[in-house]
């Protein structure tokens, strides 16, 4: 029997009528620039998209010369809400979405399967958001494609490291890490501490991304230590805050966009 995973934040996180929904990101990456190459690796936020979607705007625009070449994306973001030991796949076979049904590449997940350090949870998917909410910018860009879905708890950047590396895959296989940054400091020393970690993923130093810096900070740094053993590099895109786009600053949370190839 074919398990549907159902969405958890459509009408919240983003708009849950399609239309709607269309015209949002549509619009956040048609403002966006959207360069000649295109990169193996993005790293987006996953807040709400009126405080987020601007900044995840400018890495899919990235996306746009492979609509056709891009067939598997490796999607890894932080559990928000239950916990977990290693990296969890789900049991889905299938994330519903308002765009449509994306499926679930359970082949790839069954290559990874002889990792200690990957699970099955369906329960740490199920009312996740950090990496649903990437999943109409992939369908808005991409024809089609299937997901390997990992939520990322108590692990080690090494033992992310060894997952991305296992599911590299080639120019038909795109990485999405899901990460905002700082969290509820006010604008100025968000701005200061956002700016330190970008400096830190340009230079592709995961060491220096401290607890603090990023909600998605392992995810981040497994790919930064694959990106830097495979001689690649990291480009900004864009950083801005909550109090940037949509919030007060008093307290406010960090978004950054990048591009790894």
């Amino acid at each position: 029997m074919r398990i549907v995973r159902q969405p958890a934040v459509a009408g919240m996180f983003y708009p849950a009528e399609k239309s709607e929904l269309a015209r949002m990101v549509e619009d956040y990456i048609h403002v966006a620039e959207h360069g000649e190459t295109t990169p193996k690796a993005i790293i987006a936020p996953h807040a709400g998209y009126v405080y987020s979607g601007p900044i995840a705007g400018t890495a899919y625009a990235r996306l746009a010369a492979a609509r056709s070449a891009i067939s598997r994306v490796i999607l890894l973001g932080p559990s928000h809400r239950v916990y977990v030991r290693g990296l969890a796949a789900p049991e889905s076979d299938v994330f519903a979405m308002p765009f449509g049904d994306v499926p679930v590449d359970r082949d790839a997940i069954e290559t990874i399967r002889n990792l200690p350090q990957v699970i099955l949870s369906e329960e740490a998917h199920e009312p996740e958001h950090g990496l649903e909410v990437h999943l109409p910018f992939l369908q808005t860009v991409l024809d089609a494609f299937s997901i390997v879905p990992l939520v990322v708890g108590d692990a080690t950047p090494e033992e992310v490291a060894e997952v991305i590396e296992q599911l590299w895959g080639g120019p038909e296989t795109l990485i999405v890490i899901s990460s905002d940054l700082s969290h509820y400091y006010d604008y100025e020393t968000a701005r200061r501490m956002d700016e330190a970690t970008s400096k830190a993923v340009e230079a592709l130093r995961p060491e220096e991304i401290g607890v603090e810096q990023a909600c998605g900070r392992i995810p981040i740094q497994g790919l930064l230590l694959v990106a830097r053993k495979k001689g690649l590099r990291a480009e900004l895109l864009d950083l801005r805050s909550s109090g940037d786009t949509a919030g007060p600053r008093d307290q406010v949370v960090g978004y950054g966009a990048y591009a790894v190839g």
